[in-house]
């Protein structure tokens, strides 16, 4: 079932007219994955590579969760399935947000393939919005700070961009509380100690 859905998730042209370097679905998914990593959509640079979080983002968050590159691409252990699987393109502010098709497309497919998730890192805004609806905060700050109120299914993180940084210094609870509790919940969900 998983590979069927990977196969059509790999040859998806659902919103290709609106995609200006046109599709490149950007994801991991193995059977065995116990970890998934939802965040946003690819940027320019993961688009190009075809690999998620490889970019200046994905150092971030590996630094957050302790794991080296090759643990965090262990497929056997870690899904990374964004909410927008393609690059959607570049507003004034950044990155555009994802497409409003994909993730209601994509998401419920891969969960229901992907029976041992044990936690979903829910990274940025849209995979919040995607995934707890109204039961998120005001703010996404308010969302994070809340983490505990979302166990033992998902921890909810800021995105991990550089252009996060005055966040995180006016957040210092996040490296101080939320870092360490996020690790933990990581490793306990990993199986290892």
């Amino acid at each position: 079932m998983l590979q069927h859905i990977i196969e059509e998730a790999r040859a998806c042209r659902l919103c290709e007219a609106q995609l200006p370097l046109g599709p490149r679905p950007v994801f991991i998914a193995a059977p065995g994955a116990r970890l998934l990593i939802v965040g946003q959509a690819p940027g320019r640079r993961v688009h190009s590579t075809g690999i998620p979080w490889n970019d200046p983002s994905g150092d971030s968050l590996r630094a957050w969760l302790a794991m080296d590159r090759a643990a965090f691409y262990d497929a056997a252990r870690i899904a990374i399935i964004p909410t927008g699987l393609c690059y959607p393109g570049t507003g004034k502010g950044g990155d555009l947000p994802p497409r409003p098709e994909c993730a209601p497309t994509w998401q419920p497919r891969f969960r229901a393939a992907l029976p041992g998730i044990r936690l979903t890192l829910l990274v940025g805004q849209y995979a919040q919005a995607y995934y707890l609806g109204e039961r998120r905060k005001k703010t996404l700050a308010g969302t994070v700070h809340a983490w505990r109120e979302y166990a033992p299914a998902f921890f909810p993180l800021p995105h991990p961009s550089p252009r996060n940084r005055l966040w995180l210094r006016r957040n210092p609870w996040f490296e101080h509380d939320v870092i360490p509790a996020l690790r933990n919940r990581v490793h306990t969900a990993l199986g290892s100690e």
